[in-house]
């Protein structure tokens, strides 16, 4: 028999391989989802720490209260225009930059008077990136239309939760909203490989996030160290590179299997 005929008799096994081990693997990830929605509910109820509006940076410049709070905002808007301006031929990218820009708006908007009404606003933007990331991440790893399907429950679930949370005082669910995102792309960067190059961006922007939370949580202690910046705006500009290590990776990337097919053999 000819190695044709035998490439001919162990294609669609194989190809059926792949598509099990596909199914599999989206099964994993949607039972991981399941479960971690329905351990919400064994949660008490996650009600809004008023303490939270106050900030260790309080002062007043050019009439504008909280004012590094509020400034540091900026880079947000600038990195979400950008974006618009290059990536809007996708749902995704368009939500995810546009994400951007209103968390800089939002949150310049909070930080001026900060209180639960304001708080909304700044978490409102928030959600719709935290959801395109994950539906991009989707997109890029398992399915393009999957992805784009996924993109709009996402969306639903981000908005209800704030709903939920002025609604009832309760962050259970918004907490999800924020931090399953990043659960996820740890999977799908262990189940599926790369579509694209530059999957290291997303690793170096979930670790500049990771700081921005660090800084969020020292916001006190940073401040009081010199009395120049606070945590929390460190947490903001922290957040803002992240979201221009995102911008860096659309820029850049290429699909793999080009990058395979330009390299010397």
């Amino acid at each position: 028999m000819t190695s044709f005929a035998w490439l001919g008799l162990c294609y669609p096994v194989y190809m059926t391989a792949v598509r099990a081990n596909a199914d599999q693997s989206i099964l994993v990830l949607f039972g991981v989802t399941a479960a971690s929605l329905a351990a919400l509910l064994l949660l008490p109820s996650i009600p809004q720490d008023q303490h939270y509006h106050q900030f260790a940076d309080r002062r007043v410049l050019l009439g504008i209260p909280n004012f590094w709070n509020v400034v540091s905002n900026i880079p947000f808007i600038v990195i979400g225009a950008v974006g618009l301006r290059r990536f809007h031929n996708n749902p995704a990218t368009v939500v995810l930059f546009l994400g951007l820009l209103l968390t800089g708006i939002g949150s310049s908007y909070y930080h001026w008077d900060p209180n639960d009404g304001t708080l909304f606003w700044d978490r409102l933007p928030m959600t719709l990136a935290f959801a395109a990331i994950l539906a991009l991440a989707v997109e890029e790893r398992v399915n393009a239309r999957t992805g784009a399907i996924l993109l709009w429950p996402l969306l639903a679930i981000g908005l209800f939760s704030l709903l939920w949370w002025r609604w009832f005082d309760d962050l259970r669910l918004y907490f999800w909203v924020q931090f399953f995102p990043f659960l996820a792309l740890v999977l799908l960067f262990f189940l599926y490989p790369p579509k694209y190059t530059g999957a290291y961006y997303w690793i170096i922007a979930a670790a500049l996030y990771a700081l921005a939370k660090l800084f969020e949580f020292s916001d006190n202690a940073i401040y009081s160290a010199g009395y120049l910046l606070s945590g929390h705006t460190l947490k903001h500009l922290a957040a803002a590179a992240a979201g221009l290590v995102i911008l860096r990776y659309f820029q850049n990337r290429q699909p793999v299997l080009d990058r395979e097919a330009a390299s010397p053999s």
